[in-house]
């Protein structure tokens, strides 16, 4: 009877636990000790499935990108995180810039209240407030790595950069714009006077020398600008109603209106720039330049950096992933499947191991796709979060 009893209590002993296991998880690859696993790749997929929908994309056209995009998806996320690591040995620090960006978006959607501020971000962004602090975190790192150990490296002689002016002048010829920031104080919320006293003095503020597109992001009621500073796309005569385009176009850059009435409350302007036509000069044009001749070399140098890194790193890579990226001749091949249980790991297992979410920010550099072979490495997607600044559209100037 006791026998009986205890074989009873083993079968529904393992009967329960098998109820309770549950596959959470795979491990794609291993990279430096820290893991990519493959509901990442998944939802690095569905992100940018979602972005090219909503960009209008046809259901064909989003199927063929999805399919060139995946074949480099393994390979864009062990970049970043070799990145992100990289920056950590480096003793890159951007808490600062996070903690003021977040800031910075948390004036911008005048919510004061942090819960509120929190699920604010969740609706918009799509994740936690802590991924999505997280996410823009890893961004800045990565950002900072390239440019500090690749961009700055470029050198584009002088020389290089006239002979490419005098070959495109035709390139240079400019229709005459300007580019602007805006304050819009709204009589919405408030009497006619109390905006126009409030215009007026931010005029006063902004001509003594604050920074203008600091004052439209903690004052502008037009919420869509005031992410962005205030900033405007640039604008041709003929876009904007002529008694403001009389005003634009006469005064030079730095000028800062005066409260202009417009049918919901005042609108103030800054000039950032303002562009005659004709031939632009060589030294108005002179960094432009200096960013096309620099991108075409900079594409090769990200991918050197990133196979150096590859060389250095530990990395094991799950059979079936290809890394489109991987370092020649380096044996990524899984070797402890009975240590990391290849097949599957528990939740708790995967956070133990710290993973890391990434963005998926990394520009695609150049660089030849290795086919076969576990030299080859694995593909991710990279995980496609949505930017960590929410993208917002220029708001334009009231219609004439």
């Amino acid at each position: 009877m006791l026998l009986r009893f205890s074989a009873v209590w083993v079968v529904a002993a393992a009967a329960a636990y098998a109820a309770d296991v549950r596959v959470v998880e795979e491990i794609v690859a291993k990279v430096n000790g820290d893991i990519i696993t493959r509901s990442e790749i998944e939802r690095t997929r569905q992100s940018l499935e979602a972005e090219l929908r909503q960009r209008g994309v046809s259901p064909s056209q989003v199927k063929a990108e999805l399919q060139e995009r995946e074949k480099d998806a393994l390979r864009d996320q062990i970049d970043q995180l070799l990145l992100v690591q990289k920056a950590k040995d480096l003793n890159i620090n951007v808490d600062p810039e996070v903690t003021k960006r977040i800031a910075e978006l948390q004036v911008a959607s005048k919510i004061a209240d942090p819960d509120k501020f929190h699920a604010w971000v969740r609706e918009q962004a799509g994740m936690s407030f802590e991924d999505y602090r997280a996410q823009m975190k890893n961004s800045l790192l990565t950002q900072r790595v390239i440019g500090q150990e690749i961009s700055s490296r470029i050198a584009i002689p002088d020389a290089e950069k006239r002979k490419y002016y005098e070959e495109h002048k035709k390139e240079f010829v400019r229709e005459e714009q300007v580019f602007l920031r805006q304050i819009l104080i709204s009589t919405e919320k408030r009497s006619p006077a109390d905006a126009e006293k409030k215009a007026k003095e931010l005029v006063a503020r902004a001509r003594k020398g604050e920074k203008f597109g600091e004052l439209a992001r903690d004052n502008s009621d037009d919420n869509e600008t005031a992410r962005n500073m205030g900033e405007l796309p640039p604008f041709k005569r003929g876009m904007m109603r002529k008694e403001i385009e009389d005003i634009v176009f006469a005064q030079n850059k730095g000028y800062v209106t005066d409260p202009i009435k417009v049918p919901n409350g005042f609108l103030i302007l800054r000039i950032d720039e303002r562009f005659a036509p004709g031939q632009a000069s060589y030294e108005e044009v002179e960094n432009e330049i200096t960013e096309r001749l620099a991108m075409p070399k900079m594409q090769p140098k990200v991918r050197e950096y990133l196979t150096k890194l590859r060389e250095q790193a530990f990395l094991e890579i799950r059979a079936g992933y290809v890394d489109s990226g991987a370092a020649p001749g380096k044996d990524t091949s899984w070797r402890d499947p009975a240590q990391l249980k290849p097949e599957t790991t528990t939740k708790s297992e995967v956070a133990a191991r710290k993973k890391k979410k990434l963005l998926w920010v990394l520009p695609r550099p150049g660089g030849g796709e290795k086919k076969g072979g576990e030299d080859s490495g694995g593909v991710k997607p990279n995980a496609v979060a949505p930017s960590p600044t929410p993208a917002t559209p220029n708001a334009p100037l009231p219609p004439k």
